[in-house]
């Protein structure tokens, strides 16, 4: 049973982030680290997948709907995803990545000291595309835990990249926010479990590492994307906006 867990979710393919996240000393001390999905969609996936990877038995991984949206692409399996960059991400993935990518379970559960079980997803324990929100109504809660075990008291999920922790319907709910993409602030934005939940942010130079996108990474776009997703463009209140009407608040009379 861990007594610490670090929470990192939707890297996206940005190692500068990943880099300054996996120095930080309370996660170099956690003993384990649970990836909750959207690990390689982005600008470096190779190289993220490549330093995860060499983490070990230490990393337990989950599959979010842009790393099976990767995989589906290079199987053929579609022919286009929504996201700009996946398709040139796709294309650069070796394939012990596609292999890696295609083992992954959808979700996990692990008991931490403190918190007991836990359930680690993407987006919601049924589904990775799945939308919630820190402001989702209570029976759109029920909705998404419905079938889940009892004994479950905390989920813990992604997807959406702005963190938050909640209680609903008696489980308190954690999403750490994302590594790579992050709306409403700069950073990157993880979560420590055990015995508590705290919600972190690591600060990196993201001048430099903008600068580094630029030499490093062969994305067409590399100089827009950097822009907008490392340096926040995007505000908490325009990605609520783009989510909510998928919550299903919209049809609820």
């Amino acid at each position: 049973m861990p007594n610490r867990v670090a929470v990192l979710s939707d890297i996206h393919g940005v190692l500068p982030a990943l880099e300054a996240v996996l120095a930080e000393p309370d996660v170099g001390a956690a003993d384990h680290i649970v990836l909750t999905g959207d690990i390689a969609a982005g600008p470096q996936p190779t190289q993220v997948l490549d330093l995860l990877t060499s983490l070990g038995d230490r990393v337990s991984w989950i599959s979010g709907n842009a790393d099976r949206e990767l995989l589906e692409y290079r199987r053929g399996q579609r022919d286009t995803i929504p996201d700009p960059i996946a398709p040139w991400a796709a294309a650069r993935l070796r394939e012990d990545h596609l292999d890696l990518l295609g083992s992954l379970p959808r979700s996990l559960s692990l008991t931490v000291n403190g918190r007991g079980k836990v359930l680690f997803c993407h987006a919601t324990p049924r589904d990775d595309e799945e939308v919630v929100l820190v402001d989702s109504r209570p029976a759109r809660w029920q909705e998404v835990f419905a079938g889940l075990d009892p004994d479950i008291r905390t989920v813990v999920c992604g997807h959406t990249h702005m963190p938050f922790v909640r209680l609903a319907h008696g489980r308190l709910v954690i999403n750490p926010g994302s590594i790579g993409m992050p709306y409403g602030r700069t950073g990157a934005h993880w979560a420590l479990l055990g015995p508590g939940a705290e919600l972190r942010t690591t600060h990196f130079d993201i001048e430099t590492a903008v600068t580094r996108l630029l030499r490093d990474s062969s994305y067409p776009g590399i100089a827009e994307w950097a822009d907008y997703f490392l340096r926040a463009r995007a505000t908490d209140a325009d990605a609520l906006a783009a989510f909510a009407p998928r919550d299903g608040r919209d049809h609820c009379p």
